[in-house]
């Protein structure tokens, strides 16, 4: 049974049971459109019909579809505050371990304590788009959250379920290339988030030639919805630069003379499956997919972005790059020191080892590397290679990271030890090359002097 032939009969159960489903109007005071919409959700806990049941779920997603931006968190707040756990079952469930401590107690707490919400969550996602609709629900919970954290309780159960409804196990590895669905294409351009793609020749330039390719994880209730995708550059060497890779006349080589495949860019695509980790498997099966095709590749690496570097040392107060951060920071008041050939190598002497600090030494407050994308390809095991200096020139480069870039290195032999290592004491695998740069004590006492702004 394929998935658009059970959503057929889904949709089909739902509007059967729409005949004997009494629905209230909705209310035309926008005002009570929340509370009317937890009172629909309470029902569907209590109901017991399969038919009536998709049907009530169908149209408690149809009205949260129509709620306005305000009528959103006070939904949440009645979700978080009405669908929490029965106290009496949870005090029942305690009492009963007390008395006896064996093993069916202890389920009996677990399944007591369980938030009601879990359930509603289970029952709505039954309706026909379920899934879609409560990915798209927890996206718009993250807004609201913004202003009331308390509504976490709510992402906890969010978190919960669809960690589980997304385990890897469900999840689809196919390769996008330029014969995909228009839809699927026109979804890359929009969830690009690394490296943006300017417009449909910009796309084909990444996914078309021989030398280029495009993976994406895709789920069976979405099915042309892409979770994640990864765009891999097959070349000769270990790239230092985005420009060349990206540039509209490169030039191409053939596959099979290929030794490289760099991972260059990697877009989650479903904000509301954030924190939902499967960009790990991700690179370990395009690995795998790309050995088994090309045999002849020899290195996995990737071309990394920094994203948190400039902020980081725009706000550090770290003594041991303090006279470092501070020549940087002044660095920073003339925009056009890049285009400046001395002015540029002159940063560099400050930038590189200000970058291997950053990704080697500096942490945050609960002691894990500051960097978002450092984290994501240290805990999957790669090795911090080099460092590339001038590496993304654009705009936003210049404005992340000084336009400094990252190759981590993905070596099959050490990926488990190199994972271990940073799971369990945050160890940083790294390169002698890269561990060079760290600033010495002298340098961190003494940075080199600077050019001032415009020189």
């Amino acid at each position: 049974m394929d998935s658009a032939f059970f959503s057929d009969l889904m949709a089909s159960i739902a509007e059967r049971g729409r005949s004997v489903l009494k629905l209230t109007a909705w209310p035309r005071d926008a005002a009570n459109r929340a509370d009317s919409l937890a009172d629909m959700c309470a029902a569907l806990l209590t109901g017991r019909g399969e038919a009536s049941g998709l049907a009530l779920a169908s149209e408690i997603l149809a009205r949260y579809r129509a709620l306005s931006d305000a009528d959103r968190p006070v939904f949440f707040r009645a979700i978080a505050d009405g669908f929490g756990p029965d106290p009496k079952h949870v005090q029942d469930a305690v009492a009963r371990w007390a008395a006896s401590a064996d093993e069916d107690a202890a389920s009996g707490i677990h399944y007591a304590s369980e938030p009601r919400r879990q359930e509603l969550f289970r029952r709505l996602n039954r309706a026909p788009g379920g899934t879609a609709a409560l990915v798209a629900m927890r996206a718009d919970l993250f807004e609201c959250m913004r202003e009331d954290r308390s509504l976490a309780v709510v992402d906890r159960d969010f978190h919960h379920l669809l960690g589980s409804w997304f385990n890897r196990g469900f999840l689809v590895l196919r390769r996008i290339d330029w014969s995909s669905p228009a839809a699927i294409l026109e979804k890359l351009i929009r969830y690009e988030a690394v490296h943006e793609i300017r417009d449909w020749d910009d796309l084909r330039r990444r996914i078309d030639p021989a030398d280029r390719r495009c993976y994406a994880f895709f789920h069976p209730a979405l099915v042309d919805e892409p979770l994640i995708f990864v765009e891999v550059a097959l070349t000769a060497a270990p790239p230092d630069a985005i420009a060349p890779l990206l540039a509209e006349r490169r030039a191409h080589i053939a596959a099979d003379k290929a030794r490289v495949a760099a991972f260059y860019s990697i877009s989650n695509c479903q904000q509301g499956l954030s924190s939902v980790s499967f960009g790990n498997f991700l690179i370990k099966q395009v690995v795998e997919e790309i050995r088994r095709d090309l045999p002849r590749i020899e290195s996995f690496v990737t071309l990394s972005p920094m994203p948190g570097f400039r902020a980081w040392l725009e706000t550090t107060d770290d003594p041991a790059v303090e006279a470092l951060a501070a020549e940087a920071r002044r660095l920073a008041q003339d925009e056009s020191w890049a285009a400046h050939p001395e002015s540029a190598a002159r940063a560099r002497k400050a930038l590189e080892p200000l970058a291997a600090y950053y990704l080697l030494k500096a942490r945050r407050p609960d002691g894990r590397v500051i960097d978002s994308v450092a984290r994501f390809h240290l805990g999957n095991g790669a090795r911090l290679e080099r460092i590339n200096w001038m590496g993304d020139l654009s705009v936003k480069g210049l404005f992340e990271s000084y336009g400094v870039m990252v190759n981590y290195l993905y070596d099959l032999a050490e990926i488990e030890r190199n994972h271990e290592a940073f799971a369990n004491q945050g160890a940083v695998a790294a390169s002698s090359a890269v561990k060079k740069l760290l600033p010495s004590a002298r340098a961190r006492a003494s940075a080199p002097a600077l050019p001032a702004p415009g020189a």
